[in-house]
């Protein structure tokens, strides 16, 4: 019970701030309920992201900073399948289904393509380092991937082909708002995702050995277990997952640049770290409470306090959410699992 009093404190401390200002704000239901659903979206993708961040750490102790730039690989790669192959903008409504999974697929080959490259040229030598050597050279894999993409597109922001309905029809009514079909769509398959991986990590014998070699590595080799083999499928299973993230982020907010991965990337380990590193149920719960964090955070303290926040104050909003909560649980809402550094 003890364990859990710092979870309950946080989720009680949530739910009457919520309560409070149900009660007595002025702002339509509507507007609240629109917010909620800009929250669960983004951090639907937040999570998605930072599966990558809590798998690799979970295994090698090691942050990969440039998981956020294999995001951005997977965006591009969907953007030239639905621009080049299925005409963008104009394709024909029976198409939508089968661009949008080619260009998924895409996305996922093409970020499991890099980080399998990233991780043998960038990562491997640098396996039995001290643990700053991997961190650096992920950083600057990161930096390379940024810029090599700038000069790719020339520093242009491309946009992603608007296929879901347009207009009046865009959205369905629910009770008292509407969702569009685009955030059903990224909220549900984000959620079909998460639970997928959750089920493949503790039900087929790849997630088996992927557990094993985060418990312990030299016992897992022992077992005979390919340690290295394991080490590239977590790469791969997380790098893949976020390439997919990253056509569904294009599929929502339209654009895209060689520098898009940064501060998504920053967030979702962000989520990782607030879920409970190494922990994939805590990334979930991360990204999802970082989401509404800054959907909902800024006009919450707005109507309570009067502050008169803008918008760019919602990423204060979710980071001063983090310092919170590890203030109070350190090891993040689920609590740290993470394995012996070999």
């Amino acid at each position: 019970m003890k364990k859990r009093l710092p979870l309950l404190l946080i989720l009680g401390t949530l739910a009457a701030a919520v309560a409070y200002t149900a009660v007595t704000t002025d702002k339509p239901k509507e507007f609240w309920a629109g917010l909620f659903l800009d929250g669960v979206t983004s951090g639907s993708l937040f999570a998605l992201i930072a599966l990558g961040y809590t798998m690799v750490y979970g295994v090698l102790r090691m942050i990969n900073f440039a998981h956020g730039e294999v995001f951005m690989i997977g965006s591009f790669a969907g953007w030239l399948v639905l621009k080049d192959v299925f005409g963008g903008d104009g394709m024909a409504d029976a198409l939508i289904v089968p661009a949008i999974a080619v260009a998924m697929l895409a996305a996922a080959l093409a970020s499991a393509g890099a980080i399998v490259v990233i991780e043998r040229v960038a990562y491997r030598p640098l396996r039995n380092a001290p643990r700053l050597a991997p961190l650096i050279s992920a950083i600057g894999v990161s930096v390379f991937l940024q810029n090599l993409f700038l000069k790719l597109t020339a520093g242009r922001t491309e946009g992603y082909p608007r296929i879901f309905p347009q207009g009046p029809d865009e959205s369905i009514d629910i009770y008292f708002t509407e969702i569009d079909y685009i955030q059903i769509f990224l909220i549900g398959s984000s959620i079909i995702m998460m639970l997928g991986l959750f089920m493949f990590v503790q039900r087929t014998r790849m997630g088996t050995s992927i557990r094993a070699v985060a418990e312990d590595r030299e016992v897992a080799a022992l077992m005979g277990i390919d340690v290295n083999r394991v080490i590239v499928a977590t790469f791969v299973i997380g790098a893949a997952l976020a390439g997919v993230a990253g056509v569904m982020w294009g599929l929502w907010l339209i654009s895209i640049n060689g520098t898009m991965g940064f501060v998504p990337g920053i967030k979702a380990f962000t989520a990782a770290v607030l879920g409970g590193i190494g922990n994939i149920p805590g990334a979930m719960a991360g990204g999802f409470l970082i989401g509404l964090s800054e959907s909902l955070g800024r006009e919450w303290l707005n109507d309570l306090f009067g502050l008169g926040l803008t918008n760019e104050w919602k990423d204060v909003v979710a980071f001063v959410v983090l310092v919170g909560v590890l203030l109070v649980r350190p090891t993040g809402i689920l609590g740290e699992v993470v394995g012996k550094r070999a």
